[in-house]
């Protein structure tokens, strides 16, 4: 989702998913994330290259592949539909939770 957009490299992938708002400001934890990029990678989802810099070390650069964006895409309409029946859920609940209109108003407390 994050690699959707653009490549990127390790360190970015952690800190544009520390802003999502599913994580609630808690950050990922970085060699998670790189195990799941590296496992992404063999699948064929991802796409790794070095890229030099000018200050610093080499870093991989992630590229998402065409069939990452595919699993992608299928992942989104699963969450979709998840997505509809937890609506769905949540209005059956809340229907429930209504309170149910009395005859005559509001009584008053005796004593």
């Amino acid at each position: 989702m994050v690699l959707a957009q653009e490549p990127l490299h390790g360190y970015a992938v952690v800190q544009r998913l520390a802003s999502l708002r599913l994580l609630r400001g808690a950050e990922p934890d970085p060699t998670g994330v790189y195990r799941v990029l590296k496992s992404m990678a063999a699948s064929g989802f991802v796409t790794c290259s070095w890229t030099r810099s000018s200050s610093g070390p080499a870093k991989r650069l992630y590229r998402l592949t065409v069939s990452g964006k595919r699993c992608l895409e299928r992942w989104i309409a699963t969450l979709r539909e998840f997505d509809a029946a937890v609506t769905e859920l949540l209005r059956t609940a809340q229907a429930t939770c209504r309170p149910s209109p009395r005859k005559g108003g509001l009584r008053k407390k005796k004593g």
